[in-house]
């Protein structure tokens, strides 16, 4: 089939599924695309599009936003679109049957985690919070069950000490993009086959709430900054000082001794004491204010101990 007669409608959300459409948008007739419904952003709490619906609209591709994809308007446009091939990159919602079955080339997933470890919703996150060395990108048939369909291609990258879950995400981004539109010829023509996935080392990655951005110091100065890292930019890695919220945008751990909890300062930054080691805060965000450094804010409070 030649690749202008192709019908391929993608699905996807967020920031990290725009390299993908805008990649395969470039090389396939994408015929439609398929994002979660506005929400609520911002302090304003303003009704706002997901960054996929707004390129869509930038690339004059039609689109549907379903509250879930099973609804009956939902399937009839799937449908009437008539794809020959799904791709999903990040869409956020689990797909039945009856979606898989619909595309005769399948559906085609871009997941950012070497599987089978990190299956799941958030494996940017699980890898920096486990420490991991390395990370990917995996192209991948889905299949009823959560990423544990075959997969086509993978593309490694090591994980730096300054990566946070932003920056890996933003590489990875692009890296699947790349992967996506490489394999997906030999995929089209038969040349490329899809091998299962071994369940030895299958890991799951599983949504994040809110709530797991607060530190708790009982933790090593390690693992807090593994916590830092992952969480970084949502849901924000956090501390209460004074009953005011304080975000922790960047921090290191360092030698030292202080109770679990009990402030302290390191090198004229404000740090916590913690299981083991110090953590030491080289930048935050106070409730209310802009962002800060360590020592700036320091100097600023008068609720730290020296």
């Amino acid at each position: 089939m030649s690749e202008h007669t192709l019908r391929v409608v993608f699905m996807g959300s967020p920031d990290f599924a725009l390299p993908s459409l805008e990649r395969l948008a470039a090389h396939y007739p994408v015929v439609g695309v398929v994002t979660q419904p506005d929400r609520p952003a911002g302090r304003g709490r303003t009704l706002t599009p997901p960054p996929i619906k707004l390129l869509a609209d930038e690339l004059g591709l039609p689109t549907i936003q379903p509250e879930k994809l099973r609804m009956p308007e939902a399937q009839e446009q799937l449908s009437a679109w008539a794809p020959d091939l799904i791709v999903v990159t990040a869409y956020g919602q689990i797909l039945r049957q009856n979606v898989l079955d619909l595309p005769r080339f399948g559906v085609i997933n871009v997941h950012a985690s070497l599987l089978p470890r990190w299956r799941g919703a958030a494996p940017i996150q699980a890898a920096l919070l486990h420490g991991d060395r390395e990370t990917g990108v995996t192209i991948m048939k889905l299949d009823a069950g959560i990423d544990t369909g075959p997969t086509l291609a993978r593309r490694v990258t090591a994980i730096s000490e300054d990566d946070n879950a932003a920056t890996l995400s933003t590489r990875l981004a692009q890296m699947g993009a790349d992967l996506l539109v490489e394999c997906l010829p030999e995929y089209l023509e038969g040349r490329l086959k899809a091998v299962p996935q071994p369940e030895e080392g299958a890991t799951y990655a599983g949504m994040i709430k809110k709530e797991e951005g607060q530190l708790d110091f009982s933790q090593s100065a390690e693992a807090l900054v593994r916590r830092v890292r992952a969480f970084t930019p949502w849901p924000g890695a956090f501390t209460f000082v004074e009953g005011g919220l304080l975000k922790v945008l960047r921090a290191h751990a360092a030698a030292g001794k202080g109770e679990p909890g009990q402030r302290v300062s390191a090198g004229g930054k404000p740090a916590f004491g913690t299981a083991q080691g110090l953590l030491v805060l080289d930048e935050v965000q106070p409730a209310g204010k802009k962002p800060m450094l360590g020592d700036v804010f320091l100097r600023g409070t008068r609720h730290w101990e020296n």
